[in-house]
């Protein structure tokens, strides 16, 4: 019997701009050995499909042997339920009310979202909002979501991202226990808080809040770096595996553990799909993960 559960995000499969469908995903994640796949909405799954697609992809990826526990999505960074515009706020929550339903379908427990921006550096028109203005607006969100969670038995999982927005396990711990439900959560990531901290720190304390984890690497560059450190090989970086799953281990960790890279990093030259790096990389989160 396996002890992890291991999905592969359907990014890492090349599915950015539609040129590789569900269908496709499922049969490269069937391929490579992995447990499930973790379909990504707005890119391989639209935003507006219905039930009846989502039911084919599911009976399609049950006959594969796929599982589908998550789902994650980029819509986020721009339809952003921190949004100091109340209008624009309420848009982003009924689109996540949506994308909630959408995975509901799917049967998956958890669906990624972003809680909240205060600024992304990358992005020179991203504005910066005031911290405190972030968490009210990200905390009215939550409550405006979590009825919809509740009645669909799926998770809102907050990821730890690089938008200066809930920077160390504290914060996340504070922000998500405000809600006292199993259905608000965390979305771990662990290579995104190497910059500031390390993961294994954030299950020791998180916990049970914990509902997805992505695994992926990072390095770091004179106490610092960018979106090139997350780089092509998830055994090259700062996070250590075997610290990681000790600490899984010492909270009960038993959800999915999903390989996410961030393509973009290779840069001039990147090539999607990179079905060779895909193979690649899920045989190195087998292993690691045995």
């Amino acid at each position: 019997m396996k002890k992890y559960y291991a999905a592969i995000n359907t990014w890492v499969l090349g599915g950015f701009d539609g040129s590789r469908d569900a269908f496709k995903c499922i049969d490269s994640a069937a391929e490579f050995g992995v447990d499930g796949v973790e379909l990504t909405v707005g890119d391989v799954i639209p935003a507006n499909a219905d039930e009846t697609f989502c039911k084919k992809v599911r009976e399609y990826a049950a006959s594969k042997n796929i599982g589908i526990r998550t789902v994650a999505t980029g819509a986020s960074w721009n339809l952003r339920l921190s949004d100091p515009c109340d209008k624009k706020r309420a848009e982003a929550v009924e689109w996540t009310k949506n994308y909630l339903r959408i995975a509901s379908w799917f049967g998956a427990e958890a669906a990624l979202v972003i809680p909240g921006v205060v600024n992304a550096g990358w992005d020179p028109a991203c504005p910066i909002t005031p911290a405190k203005t972030v968490w009210r607006q990200s905390t009215r969100s939550m409550w405006d979501l979590l009825d919809t969670a509740e009645s669909l038995q799926v998770a809102v999982a907050c990821e730890n991202v690089w938008g200066k927005f809930l920077p160390d396990p504290f914060a996340m711990k504070a922000f998500l226990d405000q809600f006292d439900s199993p259905f608000i959560g965390s979305y771990l990531d662990i290579a995104n808080c190497l910059n500031v901290g390390y993961p294994q720190d954030w299950v020791d304390i998180l916990g049970k809040r914990i509902k997805g984890i992505h695994f992926k690497n990072w390095k770091s560059e004179d106490f610092g770096g960018g979106l090139h450190g997350f780089g092509d090989d998830i055994t090259v970086g700062e996070a250590d595996y075997p610290a990681i799953l000790a600490a899984m281990d010492r909270v009960g960790y038993t959800g999915p553990v999903t390989l996410e890279m961030i393509p973009f990093s290779r840069l001039p030259d990147m090539v999607l799909p990179d079905l060779e790096l895909a193979e690649k990389t899920a045989k190195q989160l087998l292993q690691i993960l045995s």
